[in-house]
């Protein structure tokens, strides 16, 4: 039995507020803007952006988001996967997987494909299926690896 909760805050408008403090403390961006990409997402009147929480009681234990560009110059290889983290003590258990296999599921259902991310983690995301598309620059001028899923 799998003691973990995986679900869309679109379908779970109750966390948004603590999910966009998770976020924030995780990845450093400002809570405002977690907060303005989650409250569209509940609304869902387009279906990007998204926003995933995997739960365990009343706790976050990972997320990661849909929206439309990662911070990066090519504005036409959208949406991107973002901002996938799992708590460290939790992490080679499957979570990050089973998370990207439920937003590859979601987004389909949606009618979205590809999908796209960047990444460093090369290795992780080639594991479930993620191909090297290109380099892109990323809106600091570095270099960033784009990764591409076709899902449909």
């Amino acid at each position: 039995m799998n003691p973990y909760d995986t679900t869309s805050l679109h379908a779970r408008p109750e966390w948004r507020i603590q999910a966009a403090r998770w976020f924030q403390e995780k990845w450093g961006i400002p809570l405002e803007e977690y907060l303005a990409s989650i409250d569209e997402s509940i609304r869902g009147t387009d279906p990007v952006p998204q926003w995933y929480i995997v739960t365990e009681g009343e706790r976050i234990i990972a997320g990661a988001g849909v929206i439309a560009n990662d911070f990066h110059d090519r504005k036409d290889l959208t949406p991107n996967v973002c901002a996938l983290y799992v708590e460290p003590e939790l992490r080679r258990c499957g979570i990050a997987g089973h998370l990207l296999k439920h937003i590859c599921r979601d987004m389909a259902a949606k009618g979205v494909s590809p999908l796209y991310l960047i990444t460093e983690h090369t290795s992780f995301y080639e594991r479930y299926g993620w191909e090297y598309l290109c380099m892109v620059m990323g809106d600091d001028g570095e270099p960033m690896r784009m990764y591409r899923k076709d899902i449909l």
